[in-house]
């Protein structure tokens, strides 16, 4: 069956993507809690309409989007978490703890989704990848330091 998602779904697809998926996960899962839309003759119609009113606005918001970027490039995060005396840290850093850090170190809120980290295991220094918009990537460093 083929579907219009209205959400990003992990290894389906991103947002007003049209693919095609099993009838059941479609109609069990996707629609009843609308992540999804079946791809009919109208729904493709009023897909194409909002995609030309978003892609408008997106041109527009791209410009602010490159200066958050620049901007979140230029810095460096500390991240505190409890480790032993050899580095290692008790549990691991994750995208929810960066984005709590960019809200209180650079006053600037980005959804947990959209950060990609790697895993950390040990005190030192990363780099974790944000995606702010489909055209725009950005890498910001953190450091992880004894709490």
């Amino acid at each position: 069956m083929n579907i219009i998602l209205l959400e990003n779904v992990d290894k389906v697809g991103g947002q007003y993507e049209v693919v095609k998926v099993k009838n059941g996960y479609a109609r069990n899962f996707l629609i009843p809690r609308s992540m999804a839309i079946i791809a009919n003759d109208t729904n493709m119609k009023r897909l194409a309409d909002y995609e030309h009113r978003q892609s408008k606005k997106m041109m527009r918001l791209l410009g602010d989007i490159k200066n958050i970027a620049k901007k979140l490039s230029e810095n460096t995060l500390k991240i505190g978490a409890k480790a032993g005396t050899s580095g290692k840290i008790f549990g691991s850093v994750t995208n929810i703890q960066i984005a709590n850090a960019l809200k209180e170190q650079l006053d600037m809120e980005i959804d947990r989704k959209v950060i990609e980290i790697p895993d950390v295991k040990e005190l030192g220094a990363y780099v974790a990848v944000i995606k702010l918009h489909p055209e725009v990537d950005t890498r910001i460093n953190f450091n992880v330091v004894q709490d």
